[in-house]
């Protein structure tokens, strides 16, 4: 990634316009998850589970009856990197050069901050849709949670498979919600995750099916996250960045995604530094990440692409 500037005419004197930032807006997945840090390469998720067993009568009960069980999942994290360095005098024949500082020994770059902010914005986009789109079997080095929660993955459940539209993408939401196990329907972190252009059809089939019930201010919009409270249940739909371009849906408890990394500031902490050998502006970001689900049963997924 050059420092690109061919589609900006030499300076001249003519009056310039307003450069105009774009706005790279960071994927949240990780939001909802479980964060397990301090893998360096691969670790196990341990689970503990007690199957408890009652017995009814009177007097000493001396039959042993229940279990503890120990399980594990494990979850790999890929590196994934990002570094760069920008020549800052290719701006001094463009008018963006006159933003710059005077003198010809130039070590500043007036739009560090807005540079520094799509770096990282870009960063956590791309790192939302590895979370669900890494395929092992191209050139990830783990699966995202497109190939966790599938009916492939023994436990998960298939339901709602229709391709969603405009008429019956809540239907949908409803069936995967009632294909649930028992075990988890009164959790608190239930969620259905689909893709923003599928989350905007879920608004029209709210809007359509009874407009008494929607709220527009229900919708939340943070970053590439949409999200709103599904009417009568313990469900939050979310629309996410990282499943765009795809029709799944999958619906279970949130905590149970478990998502690995090294160091959780990592997302959000990078190098930018000027190299005086280069003359260059350089920076660099380093992080880790991988994704599992810790009870696949407890998941359910439409099975589409």
């Amino acid at each position: 990634m050059g420092l690109n500037v061919s589609a900006l005419a030499d300076f001249n004197n003519e009056t310039a316009g307003e450069l105009v930032v774009k706005a790279i807006m960071g994927g949240s997945t990780i939001e909802y998850a479980t964060v397990k840090e301090g893998i360096k390469y691969k670790e196990p998720i341990n689970l503990f589970e007690v199957d408890l067993q009652i017995a009814d009568g009177r007097g000493c009960v001396t039959n042993a009856a229940g279990t503890a069980s120990l399980t594990q999942r494990d979850i790999e994290v890929c590196q994934r990197s990002s570094h760069d360095g920008l020549c800052l005098r290719d701006l001094d024949t463009k008018y963006a050069g006159v933003m710059q500082p005077e003198g010809s020994y130039n070590e500043t770059f007036t739009m560090v901050s807005e540079y520094s902010d799509q770096i990282v914005k870009g960063f956590q986009k791309s790192n939302d849709a590895f979370i669900w789109q890494a395929d092992s079997s191209g050139t990830d080095c783990v699966d995202g949670l497109n190939l966790i929660i599938t009916g492939s993955t023994a436990g998960v459940v298939v339901a709602g498979t229709d391709v969603p539209t405009g008429t019956n993408v809540g239907d949908m939401v409803d069936a995967q919600l009632a294909a649930l196990s028992d075990d988890v329907q009164d959790r608190e972190d239930l969620v259905t995750f689909m893709s923003i252009a599928n989350f905007r059809k879920y608004i029209t089939w709210l809007r359509n099916e009874n407009n008494f019930y929607f709220d527009p201010s229900a919708v939340e919009n943070r970053g590439s996250i949409l999200e709103m409270a599904h009417p009568f249940a313990n469900l939050k739909v979310v629309g996410t960045s990282g499943l765009n371009g795809s029709n799944r849906i999958v619906t279970g408890p949130s905590k149970h995604i478990v998502v690995g990394t090294d160091l959780l500031s990592d997302y959000s902490d990078f190098q930018l530094w000027y190299d005086i050998n280069g003359d260059q502006l350089k920076h660099r970001v380093v992080t880790k990440l991988g994704v599992n689900v810790a009870y696949p049963e407890f998941w359910v997924s439409n099975d589409l692409a």
